[in-house]
């Protein structure tokens, strides 16, 4: 009869131990089933009819595109004019316009939110126009990885009559921060003494922005430019 005290506690004791031991597993798979899933960008691209109503643009349409990431539900259009005439510019001359704009939104149920707009352009231009992205440039990237996209714009402006280099602008947008390398193309404009090709042109800068940003994004911004350097004269 002695041992039955003695019995119960070892009993009692056995029991707490298999509780507690059951109570840490769970923990450990709740904590194990809370991992963050890595992140995916996957872009879509749409057309006109697949805009919220709201969408307001100028020109016509070249690239348009939606994706998601930690900023929400991206919309990005872009579009040029090509030769037109604008009237809210000045004509000295019988010079033509054109316009180029690319338009970031962000969608959340039925709101629509503009974050941010390019916008460039050549007015009263009497002889050869461009203002126009780089054929094959409009890229969205998640390079750093960190679930926010990067839209990557590349475009030229000039007015001239000659052969001669074209203003040329890498613009970069991840969230509202906005990257620029601005500078010239490159154009072959003559024949030297000994045969060889002459080139004019293919400088660039840097904003501080850049200047700052990860590498990754410098390498990118760098070989965007050197791909699309030499001007071809069919985009």
């Amino acid at each position: 009869m002695k041992n039955i005290p003695f019995l119960f506690l070892f009993l009692l004791f056995f029991s707490n131990c298999k509780s507690d031991k059951k109570e840490e597993n769970t923990v450990t798979l709740k904590e194990a089933t809370t991992e963050e899933t890595p992140f995916i960008l996957k872009v879509e691209k749409i057309d006109s009819t697949q805009f919220p109503a709201s969408i307001k643009y100028e020109g016509f349409i070249k690239n348009a595109v939606r994706w998601k990431d930690k900023l929400g539900d991206n919309i990005v259009i872009t579009t040029e004019t090509g030769y037109h005439i604008n009237p809210k510019f000045e004509h000295d001359s019988d010079g033509s316009d054109a316009e180029l704009f690319a338009y970031h939104y962000i969608v959340s149920g039925n709101k629509v939110k503009q974050t941010w707009r390019v916008y460039d352009y050549i007015s009263d231009c009497p002889v050869d126009i461009v203002a126009s992205f780089v054929k094959n440039t409009f890229q969205v990237t998640d390079l750093n990885h960190n679930g926010i996209a990067e839209t990557w714009l590349m475009y030229k402006t000039v007015c001239h009559g000659d052969v001669s280099p074209s203003n040329m602008k890498v613009i970069m947008y991840e969230g509202n921060q906005k990257y620029a390398m601005r500078g010239t193309n490159k154009v072959m404009d003559g024949i030297e003494d000994n045969g060889k090709q002459h080139f004019s042109g293919g400088e660039y800068k840097l904003d501080e922005n850049f200047k700052k940003a990860p590498n990754v994004f410098k390498e990118f911004a760098q070989k965007l430019w050197k791909d699309n350097l030499i001007e071809t004269w069919d985009n």
